[in-house]
């Protein structure tokens, strides 16, 4: 849905990343730059306004009175490289707990060649009225950026992005609201905040009261990242589409989430969490040395303590929820069928929360290799001890048969119209309605599953029987890239099982989280 204009101004952008990508700036730093450099940019046109219209950006005071912009493009050579930096500085430290602070604070300039910094402030970013752009063009074009980074796999930038098709699908299927209160414990670059306040905005319109306004854009959708620069990103993506404001408080927390109970509770989680099963910290030793140490969240609000990071998101999002609050989750395989601490929280989230209904996506899909993944939709119920909340799982499967490629045959929204349809947004659950690749489970049935198992299937893909229906070759070789490095990952977790159990510690390195 990117205009013309906004495709103009990312082709205009995107055009030097290849030139400071021999200077060693991957995609992701050169968009971190340009939220940098953008941000800057924006304050100087607000600053330029008729007093009416000005809106403060910059800190106040009149320390800095000729400083941002200005001073960015008054120097050249050495004295701009300085100047850039110890501008970084400064704002950094300022308006803590706010936009502003979260995208400055930290950063760093990562475009160490005068000459070029020089032509990317005065010849890509000046040129621009950015201030005088509509915020959906501004807005795609920070998206459609932000979508071009996660292509370069070296940099590990897709582990941040969620495909849009699929968030989109998601969307369409949970159907947010004005009243809401939406966030994302796993934000990555902000995807699914902002495919929710975009939905709102387009369903609602007018009828919007002043009220709801105020409440989509200072406080009603939040999320919370773990990698500050990845925050970052988040926080300008959401500013240039219009929710938050600089000086008002931050909307994206860089914090870990898992660390302690939500004080704030949700009507509506969207999350793609870490794909990394362990989670861990990096300890140094005397000597220097460095190793890996487990973290097990002990959390009261958990039904078990466990180092398995995503049966931890699945408890943090089930505490995260509201009574009646309803959650869209992604969750990679091992959550459906992993015995012990994967059993018991199947099991209990069977029982006290409707589960109803399981998204089994395709492989090729996610920048992230090796991805086999599922999209869990339940709801937060009150207390009832005497009968589950689960009646039937709904269970579409979306995988077998189906072949995409990040490049050759992307998926589209259109591909998910069936489960769409299927999913019955609109209507009560009782009139769903079965197909060939859309069933039911019924609690009774679940449970018992060897290990209340939810890794159901039961569709044959046609090209293993008849080598006429084979995918095309590309296609082929791409699957067996996945299968193999989730093997891969899946060989890593039992050698590193088999090392705790005989007491020499995790060696895993962590595999690179898919957030959005």
């Amino acid at each position: 849905m990117t205009t013309t204009e906004a495709r103009r101004l990312v082709d205009k952008l995107w055009s030097y990343c290849h030139v400071l990508r021999d200077d060693g700036v991957s995609t992701i730093d050169y968009v971190e730059q340009l939220t940098l450099l953008v941000f800057l940019k924006m304050a100087h046109e607000a600053q330029s306004r008729p007093p009416m219209f000005r809106e403060q950006i910059m800190p106040e005071g009149t320390v800095w009175e000729g400083r941002g912009w200005p001073e960015l493009l008054k120097n050249d050579g050495a004295e701009l490289e300085a100047a850039y930096t110890q501008l970084l500085e400064d704002l950094g430290a300022q308006r803590k707990g706010t936009t502003f602070h979260l995208i400055f604070n930290g950063a760093r300039n990562r475009i160490h060649d005068p000459a070029k910094l020089k032509r990317l402030v005065k010849d890509l970013i000046d040129k621009e009225n950015w201030s005088g752009q509509k915020t959906d063009i501004k807005g795609d074009a920070y998206e459609e950026l932000l979508s071009r980074g996660a292509e370069d796999i070296k940099s590990g930038a897709g582990q941040y992005f969620t495909p849009r098709p699929l968030i989109q699908a998601i969307i369409d299927c949970v159907r947010p609201t004005p009243d809401d209160t939406i966030t994302d414990p796993a934000s990555g670059t902000g995807g699914f905040l902002l495919a929710a306040a975009e939905y709102i905005l387009n369903e609602y319109g007018n009828r919007l009261t002043p009220e709801q306004r105020k409440h989509l854009s200072s406080g009603g959708i939040w999320g919370t990242e773990l990698v500050r620069n990845t925050a970052r990103l988040a926080a300008m993506n959401l500013f240039l589409h219009g929710i938050g404001q600089p000086t008002g408080p931050t909307l994206i927390h860089d914090r870990d989430a898992l660390i302690s109970p939500p004080t704030k509770r949700a009507s509506l989680v969207l999350a793609n969490p870490p794909f990394g099963k362990k989670s861990s910290i990096t300890v140094y030793g005397d000597d220097g040395s460095a190793a890996r140490e487990a973290i097990a969240y002990e959390r009261r609000d958990f039904w078990v303590t466990t180092t398995n990071k995503q049966l931890n998101f699945v408890q943090h999002i089930a505490s995260l929820l509201e009574i009646h609050g309803r959650a869209a989750v992604v969750v990679p395989d091992n959550v459906l069928f992993e015995g012990g601490a994967g059993e018991t929280i199947r099991r209990r989230l069977l029982k006290e929360y409707d589960v109803h209904t399981l998204l089994r996506l395709p492989t090729g899909i996610f920048y992230a290799g090796g991805v086999k993944a599922n999209v869990l939709f339940f709801e937060r119920k009150p207390a009832r001890p005497e009968k589950a909340w689960t009646e039937k799982l709904w269970v579409y499967d979306f995988r077998t048969a189906q072949h995409f490629t990040l490049k050759q045959n992307p998926l589209t929204r259109a591909h998910l119209e069936d489960f769409v349809q299927c999913y019955r947004p609109d209507e009560d659950r009782s009139k769903r309605v079965e197909t060939e690749r859309f069933k039911g489970y019924t609690y009774e049935e679940l449970i018992a599953r060897d290990k209340a198992n939810l890794d159901i299937t039961w569709l044959r893909d046609p090209s293993l029987d008849d080598a006429d229906n084979l995918p095309a070759p590309e296609v082929l070789a791409a699957e067996i890239v996945e299968d193999l490095q989730a093997a891969l990952e899946e060989f890593a977790a039992i050698a590193e099982t088999l090392q705790q159990t005989r007491g020499e510690g995790p060696t895993e390195e962590e595999a690179a989280p898919a957030a959005d």
